[in-house]
């Protein structure tokens, strides 16, 4: 749903990028600054409890790593190679900061919200291999109410409410994650099957069963 507003966006980081940009730093680097400091907020702070500072570290950090794609195209340095590091962070992102979410939460004797954590974790992994596996047989898959930015702001949000001590405030939207999660891959399953049985397609089910399977 925030795709919508890529262009706004990017037109507010991409002075940002020109500034970063003439310091050296390449996107790349940025991509990889951006992923460890993210993990090391989530890790380090979300299992002690604390999720009010978790979360400005993380947010601060998954800011920071929003300048990468303006950096590198103000620098042309847009590449493959530079797309998959940053997709292949932000799953390792993802995953430290549910993580983290779920010790902290069975530290503090929460472990059903903890189950829910790990499927709210699990189900975003899904929604993101279903648009990938996807574009990899040919098909689009531009979909779904709560992309990777949507989870993001509602479980960051939710943890630091939590972390100031509104009661509830993570339980809730961690439940409501699971459910527009869940909602979404079932958004990209269906838009892929009306792809896969038009007339016009190239592809079918059958046929993109025997597909092998990327590596890892």
């Amino acid at each position: 749903m925030l795709n919508k507003l890529r262009p706004a966006l990017g037109r507010v980081l991409t002075p940002i990028g020109q500034a970063v940009a003439r310091t050296g730093a390449s996107p790349n680097v940025i991509t990889v600054i951006g992923t460890v400091g993210t993990v090391a907020g989530a890790l380090g702070l979300f299992p002690r409890g604390e999720f009010f500072w978790g979360t400005v570290v993380i947010t601060a950090f998954v800011l920071f790593d929003m300048l990468d794609g303006a950096v590198a195209r103000v620098t042309g340095k847009i590449s493959k190679w530079g797309a998959f590091l940053d997709s292949t962070c932000d799953r390792v992102a993802d995953a430290a900061i549910f993580s983290g979410l779920m010790i902290g939460l069975i530290d503090r004797g929460e472990r059903s919200l903890a189950f829910v954590a790990l499927y709210c974790l699990v189900a975003g992994v899904v929604v993101s291999y279903a648009k990938a596996r996807a574009e990899g047989l040919g098909y689009t898959c531009n979909v779904g109410i709560a992309e990777r930015s949507e989870r993001l702001i509602i479980v960051l949000v939710a943890a630091g409410l939590d972390g100031l001590g509104v009661p509830y405030a993570l339980a809730v939207a961690l439940w409501v994650l699971a459910v527009l999660a869940t909602f979404t891959v079932g958004q990209r399953l269906a838009a892929v099957r009306r792809q896969a049985l038009a007339p016009s397609s190239g592809a079918s089910p059958e046929a993109g069963s025997r597909v092998p399977e990327p590596h890892p």
